[in-house]
């Protein structure tokens, strides 16, 4: 029995290509007639892409998500009578190069030195930090990339605490706390940074009372989901403690309105959703693994469980 591939992406050619390439046995695939979304059985898309079309699929079995987040197909109205996948495995290095490219940064102090320069002026800056070593970073999220941070912030001497739902021990972190001590965890970090995904138990769990309980100097980095975070509370919370800094690459409303005051703190660094980038290359080597399996109908790698959301 054959199997129909629709392709949902904004680079749809070169996944074409890409899969192609792979010679996968019995997958032909559509091109971007409209028609072809009633007909095709397996979808390779992107979640925002493919949720408006769902209630016209009428073959659909499987949905390879191109990204991470499946926050898009996770309404409570949505379809959930298919198989459903996303990407995983291949983020950790690229949210630890986002996340300590910043984090040394700021230890360092480049943008004093940077300025410095222009002055023609040799100064050492007074910091009360100036290294990584010995600071206490907090992680949301134990799951693949929060391990491969945490192994990273070993590297420099950080102690590492993971919050999970449950509290249950993972390895790669000194410490592991279940999410209803989120609170003492805060108050007890330098660094804090945000991998959860969106789920209802997640959604502004750090809002004004929360984030109120952070170090006066704390580092809050998001680069999880945008909807963990109430922004409005961070920006008004800024402005109290300038000291404090925010580094933020995810939002609730993409791209970041340009009337929202967050983007005037000079004590957030704002980017548009870049801290882990998915790679064609990448997602086709896991789409073409996970059709091999289905095919024999061996269980797919990465399930997303639509009860918990992830």
């Amino acid at each position: 029995m054959g199997h129909k591939l629709l392709l949902l992406t904004k680079a749809n050619e070169q996944y074409r290509q890409l899969i192609e390439a792979q010679q996968l046995p019995g997958l032909e695939l559509l091109d971007d007639n409209p028609a072809n979304i009633a007909e095709a059985n397996i979808w390779l898309a992107e979640p925002k892409l493919a949720a408006p079309l769902l209630p016209h699929a009428k073959q659909l079995k499987w949905l390879q998500s191109s990204f991470a987040g499946i926050d898009a197909l996770m309404s409570s109205r949505a379809r959930k009578d298919y198989q459903l996948t996303n990407i995983k495995g291949i983020f950790g290095p690229l949210m630890s190069e986002y996340l300590f490219g910043y984090l040394l940064a700021q230890m360092r102090g480049h943008q004093y030195y940077q300025a410095q320069q222009r002055q023609k002026s040799w100064q050492v800056q007074s910091a009360a930090r100036s290294s990584l070593q010995g600071m206490r970073l907090l992680l949301l999220g134990t799951g693949s990339i929060a391990k491969h941070v945490a192994k990273t912030a070993k590297h420099f001497g950080m102690h590492v605490t993971g919050i999970n739902r449950s509290g249950r021990e993972v390895d790669g972190f000194d410490l592991i706390q279940p999410l209803s001590q989120l609170a003492p965890c805060l108050s007890q970090s330098d660094v804090v940074t945000n991998l959860l995904p969106s789920t209802p138990d997640t959604r502004l769990l750090l809002n004004a009372d929360m984030l109120a309980t952070l170090k006066a100097d704390a580092i809050l980095v998001n680069v999880g989901r945008g909807d963990v975070l109430d922004l409005d509370a961070l920006n008004t919370q800024l402005i109290a403690r300038p000291v404090q800094q925010a580094i933020l690459d995810v939002f609730t409303q993409e791209p970041l309105p340009a009337s929202h005051p967050i983007w005037e703190r000079p004590n957030a660094i704002i980017t548009p959703h870049i801290s882990a980038p998915s790679h064609p290359e990448q997602i086709v080597r896991i789409f073409s693994d996970n059709y091999r399996r289905y095919i024999v109908a061996e269980p797919l790698q990465n399930q997303v469980d639509f009860t918990q959301g992830y």
